[in-house]
C-alpha cells in the first residue's frame, strides 16, 4: 500500500506510508522528490506573476531561478554534511558531491541529507552572485522580498516530504494526536514535521496578507520572514529528536544555534526597513 495510517486503541495515529510512489526496481519515485519539486514549481509560478505585475524583464527571473535552485541544493547538501554528519563525510568527501555510497559496497543513494539552514545560506550566496551580475537592472532587496513570500510554501512542501519519509521525528509524547512512526521505533511521538509544515503554511499566508494590505519598504518582508520562520524553527526544534549524536550533550541543538543569527538579522532588517516603500523594484531593459 502507498499509505498505511490508522488510529490505535490509545487514539494515536499509526504512521506507516510507503516513501515511494512507485518502485520499478532500477528507479523509484519518492514522495519527498515530488513534494520538493512541487514546492519549487509553486514558488516559481507565484514569483513569475509578481515579476510580471512589476514589469520586470522575464529574462531576470529565468536567471534568478537558476541561481536559486543551484544555491539551495548545494547549500542544503553542504549544510547537512558539514553541520550534521561531518564525522562520516570528512573521510568520504567524494560522497558529498556524488549520489553514491562507495563503502562497504557501491550503492546509488541519491542526495539523502539536506539541511534547511545550509539551503538558506546557499540562497543568500546565490543572491549575492546574482546581484553582482544584474544589479543595474533590478533591486536586490525587492527580489529577496519576493523570495521571502514563497520560501515558507516551499518549506511546507519539504516538511510534508519528510513526513512521508518518517524522518525528522519528534520527541515521545502521550498527546492524543501523537504519531507512531512504524518505520522508526513504534513510540508515540510529536509529528514535528507536520507542526513545521503547518507553521510554514501559516507564515506564507501572513506574509502575503501583509504585502496585500501594506506598502512596505524593500527589505522589510525579508526581515519579517527571517524573524518568523527562524523563531518558529527555534521553538519547534525543542520538540524534535536530535538529528546527530553530538547534539545529545548540547543545551541548544544545532538547528537552534543556526537559527539565532537569522532571527537577529530579521529583527535588524525590520527596524531599519520600517516605513513605506520608496524604491522601484526594477525596470525592463534589454540585457
Amino acid at each position: 500500500m502507498l499509505l498505511s495510517t490508522h488510529l490505535n486503541i490509545y487514539g494515536y495515529i499509526t504512521w506507516n506510508p510507503n516513501p515511494n510512489i512507485f518502485d520499478l526496481g532500477f528507479y523509484a519515485l519518492r514522495w519527498y522528490s515530488v513534494l520538493f519539486l512541487g514546492g519549487f514549481v509553486l514558488s516559481y509560478l507565484i514569483i513569475k506573476q509578481r515579476f510580471k505585475s512589476a514589469l520586470i524583464n522575464p529574462y531576470l527571473l529565468e536567471k534568478l531561478t537558476i541561481y536559486i535552485i543551484a544555491g539551495t541544493l548545494i547549500g542544503a547538501r553542504l549544510g547537512h554534511c558539514l553541520f550534521y554528519d561531518w564525522e562520516y563525510y570528512h573521510s568520504h568527501l567524494i560522497e558529498i558531491i556524488l549520489p553514491f555510497q562507495f563503502t562497504p559496497n557501491l550503492k546509488v543513494t541519491g542526495y539523502q541529507g539536506l539541511a534547511s539552514h545550509g539551503g538558506g545560506i546557499g540562497i543568500f550566496i546565490a543572491l549575492w552572485l546574482y546581484h553582482h551580475k544584474y544589479q543595474k537592472y533590478i533591486n536586490l532587496l525587492w527580489v529577496m522580498d519576493q523570495l521571502a513570500l514563497v520560501v515558507p510554501l516551499a518549506g511546507c512542501c519539504i516538511r510534508l516530504g519528510n513526513l512521508m519519509n518518517s524522518e525528522i521525528i519528534g520527541r515521545p509524547t502521550e498527546k492524543n494526536w501523537a504519531f507512531i512512526f512504524v518505520r522508526d521505533d513504534g513510540i508515540p511521538r510529536h509529528p514535528a514535521q507536520l507542526y513545521e509544515a503547518l507553521t510554514y503554511l501559516s507564515i506564507f499566508i501572513i506574509l502575503n496578507l501583509v504585502t496585500k494590505y501594506r506598502s512596505l519598504k524593500n527589505g522589510f518582508l525579508l526581515g519579517l520572514f527571517l524573524a518568523l520562520v527562524f523563531t518558529a524553527r527555534f521553538l519547534l526544534e525543542g520538540l524534535k529528536e536530535d538529528q546527530a549524536a553530538f547534539e545529545a550533550h548540547m543545551s541548544l541543538n544545532m538547528g537552534q544555534l543556526l537559527s539565532i543569527p537569522f532571527i537577529v538579522a530579521g529583527i535588524i532588517l525590520m527596524v531599519i526597513k520600517g516605513g513605506k516603500n520608496t524604491v522601484m523594484p526594477g525596470k525592463i531593459e534589454t540585457i
